[in-house]
């Protein structure tokens, strides 16, 4: 393995506002100790091998194999990507079409998706899935969650996650996304296949276990009963938690100690404070509001009591068909309440908390060497020049792949 040193780069984000205390560049407001994102100016990064070995201010960067001049831009760590649905197969452009026209569309939604993934060969699907992440990468997401829920059969939702588990160490069973058609009559039966050969079939191949908790999919009972079977398999909660209502699914993953609870667009002070005083981390996805003009998750609110808040694209083919979680921060600081530096956190530090990860979302000694190189001076650039592609290097494990 060999070592190299990033140097000459303006603002260096670690998330750790320890290694940012006392290190502001003359005349520069928002750094230093203050700051959840702990900037360091004028900065280094050292990299061994797939980790963070040093970092610091640039005149101190010690000896390395080999150097690269960041030419005074600035460095963030990757996103954490904690919410996609990538193995599918079909499109649903008519149906964004129509609601952003105003005019009503009678098509299936996601039973759509459903019946064009089962239709797909598995070399499509993977054909797929490794686009949408060659696509999130070059946007500068280097960890990245997807789920199934789109086969939504024994053998379909299987083999998405084992196509799925070959691309990413962040896996998802999420056969409870909604009741198929052809258990249109039968939903009981259908959670029974979900919490029994279904789940014996998927869990050797997923770390988490997901169910869509809403109205016209699955209630609180319903959805303790699936997660608690996940857990028995060895499987971590997550849930889809409270976007369309009001709803149990927040209150549902703070007793089951899911790692997150994700939209969390419709609140009660209840919902609010029972993430305040757990370990569950608030998920919000601004592309779907966006993509279906639903009101916005109050991300302010959220912070204000305390809560850990991530920010994530799920994308997928139907509601929020975006991999840019740069597009999500400006979305959040726009019209979620957030400020540029807690959606910077939440679209990295925050991802790493909804996945249980310590290793990714932070520049720190020890951390998996993954960084973000930005065509701008600060990090606030990302919400400060919306759509314009800044990010140009992305390293992973100590590779620089972009």
């Amino acid at each position: 393995m060999s070592s190299t040193v990033i140097t000459n780069i303006a603002t260096l984000v670690t998330n750790d506002p320890s290694l940012g205390r006392g290190l502001p560049r003359s005349g520069t407001s928002g750094s230093g100790g203050d700051s959840p994102l702990g900037l360091v100016q004028d900065a280094a990064v050292v990299i061994d091998g797939d980790r963070i070995a040093w970092i610091g201010e640039s005149r101190k960067a010690p000896a390395t194999d080999n150097r690269v001049d960041a030419g005074g831009r600035t460095v963030i760590p990757g996103f954490v990507d904690s919410h996609s649905h990538l193995v599918f197969a079909g499109d649903r452009t008519e149906e964004f079409n129509a609601r952003m026209s105003g005019r009503p569309y009678s098509a299936g939604g996601i039973r759509t998706t459903v019946a064009a993934t089962r239709a797909a060969t598995d070399a499509e699907l993977e054909a797929n899935l490794t686009r949408y992440l060659a696509e999130a990468l070059r946007q500068g997401t280097t960890t990245l969650e997807t789920k199934s829920g789109y086969g939504l059969t024994v053998a379909d939702e299987a083999r998405a996650l084992r196509i799925a588990a070959r691309h990413t160490d962040e896996v998802t069973y999420l056969g409870a996304h909604i009741v198929p058609p052809d258990y249109a009559e039968d939903p009981a039966g259908y959670v029974e296949l979900v919490t029994g050969e279904m789940l014996r079939a998927c869990a050797p191949h997923a770390r988490w276990i997901d169910v869509f908790c809403e109205k016209g999919a699955f209630d609180g009972d319903q959805a303790r009963a699936i997660l608690t079977a996940g857990k028995a398999r060895g499987l971590h909660p997550r849930i889809h938690a409270n976007q369309l209502t009001h709803g149990p699914g927040v209150q549902l993953a703070v007793e089951l100690d899911a790692a997150s609870a994700d939209h969390c667009t419709h609140l009660t002070d209840a919902d609010v404070d029972a993430l305040a005083a757990g370990t569950t981390v608030a998920t919000l996805l601004p592309g779907a509001e966006f993509s279906t003009r639903a009101p916005w998750p109050d991300a302010r609110r959220l912070l204000d009591a305390g809560v850990t808040v991530a920010l994530s694209t799920d994308c997928n083919p139907g509601s929020s068909f975006t991999s840019s979680m740069p597009f999500c921060i400006a979305l959040a600081v726009r019209d979620m309440g957030m400020t540029p530096d807690e959606a910077v956190w939440a679209a990295t530090e925050g991802g790493a908390r909804a996945l249980r990860r310590d290793d990714v979302g932070r520049l720190t000694p020890g951390a998996r060497a993954d960084l973000v190189v930005l065509d701008a001076p600060s990090h606030v650039h990302l919400a400060y020049r919306p759509g314009v592609p800044l990010v140009t290097q992305v390293w992973r494990k100590g590779v620089r792949e972009v």
